[in-house]
């Protein structure tokens, strides 16, 4: 796992931000850069460089969607003097010839604080990275259960054309980000019973999660394959899907929800997961993304609570891996609006998702969140999940 450094460039973020440069998109199966927009140029085109990083720069300043910071200097222009109207230093000495009453002077201001956002520290990626030049937007559920998400709730045409049709809506709603539509497969789903080794996780048989390759594949797609563990952990479950994350457009989530400990059965209580689970997560990938040539994973962590997720600091985006840390709480939109403030916005890992319940947040929340409505985030979320 490799580390690079950035040289920030601010100057030609506006003319970068909003042009097509992923017009490649992802590798291929059959895996080769050359010519890649967003390579910085490597002798060898079968080995990744990392991302052009001033575009890369660009492209987090525009998705922080910064507001406009008042009543403060900001860093790059404060001083610590105030100049009078007639550029005079304030409280340096005046001649005799000047009359104090003529002079306005300025009020010293305090300096703006620091953004959160973006996470500068957050690793430089490999070249073929998605994020940010994209946005995901992902459906998510499990082809037995038609209860728990639209996956699983209409036919696969049928699903796939519902797809394609709020794929469009967020690309209306943002054109300059283009929309990579994606399935978000609980492959391991926690149970209400223990199993046959007290588990609580039902591990999907290769059959259905080859199904959502497959559809996946059919629409130029990304597939999730969506961890949770039950009263198993993260160091078991994750490595067992190396066959599919292998593959280039496979990608991993973890749901701490479901993450149980001391015992408790999956929906008694809400789970959690460490940063060193998520590290683990990520780490495994690195690997299979440096022995595989592959482009960089997407790891997708869910989170409505503070104790979902714990030591938040410590988790490590790595030039491999990209880290999306998705709002996945329902209800009303202030509701959704202050745990993503609180717990996500709040608590910055490198990118952002936002969830939306088409049935929770609609019956529950009296409202489903628009594109438009999303996108006043600040940041702006890179991955969309509809359940």
């Amino acid at each position: 796992m490799k580390k690079k450094a950035r040289v920030i460039v601010f100057a030609a973020g506006a003319a970068i931000v909003g042009t097509a440069i992923v017009a490649g998109g992802r590798y291929p199966r059959s895996l080769s850069i050359a010519g890649d927009p967003l390579s910085s140029g490597a002798a060898n085109p079968a080995v990744p460089a990392s991302v052009n990083v001033a575009a890369y720069d660009a492209k987090l300043l525009s998705i922080a969607n910064l507001p406009p910071q008042r009543d403060c200097a900001p860093a790059a222009s404060s001083s610590a003097l105030a100049t009078d109207t007639a550029g005079t230093p304030a409280g340096s000495f005046i001649p005799a010839t000047t009359t104090k009453t003529s002079l306005r002077k300025t009020p010293i201001l305090p300096p703006c604080p620091v953004p959160l956002w973006p996470v500068w520290e957050a690793a430089i990626p490999d070249a073929g990275a998605i994020l940010p030049f994209k946005r995901i937007v992902a459906y998510y559920g499990n082809f037995y259960s038609t209860q728990m998400g639209i996956l699983g709730e209409y036919p696969p045409d049928e699903m796939l054309a519902r797809l394609a049709s709020t794929t469009a809506m967020w690309a209306a709603a943002d054109p300059s980000t283009p929309v990579v539509p994606a399935l978000d497969y609980i492959a391991v789903a926690a149970q209400a019973s223990a199993g046959p080794d007290g588990k609580y996780r039902l591990r999907m048989p290769p059959s259905q999660i080859e199904k959502a390759i497959s559809l996946a594949d059919g629409i130029n797609g990304l597939v999730f394959l969506d961890v949770q563990v039950g009263l198993s952990n993260v160091e078991t479950e994750v490595p067992l899907l190396a066959p599919y994350l292998k593959l280039p457009n496979v990608e991993l989530s973890l749901d701490p929800e479901f993450a149980m400990h001391n015992g408790e059965r999956p929906g008694t209580v809400i789970g959690t997961l460490d940063a060193s689970d998520i590290n683990f997560a990520a780490q495994f990938l690195a690997k299979l993304v440096d022995e595989n040539r592959l482009p960089p994973k997407i790891l997708v962590v869910h989170r409505f609570t503070q104790a979902m997720v714990t030591n938040y600091r410590a988790i490590k985006p790595l030039p491999e891996v990209q880290i999306v840390m998705d709002m996945d709480g329902f209800g009303s939109p202030a509701r959704k609006l202050n745990t993503y403030r609180y717990w996500i916005a709040g608590q910055p890992v490198q990118f952002t998702g936002f969830k939306l319940f088409y049935k929770n947040d609609s019956v529950i929340g009296g409202h489903l969140m628009t594109p438009e409505e999303v996108l006043r985030l600040s940041p702006q979320p890179s991955y969309i999940q509809y359940q």
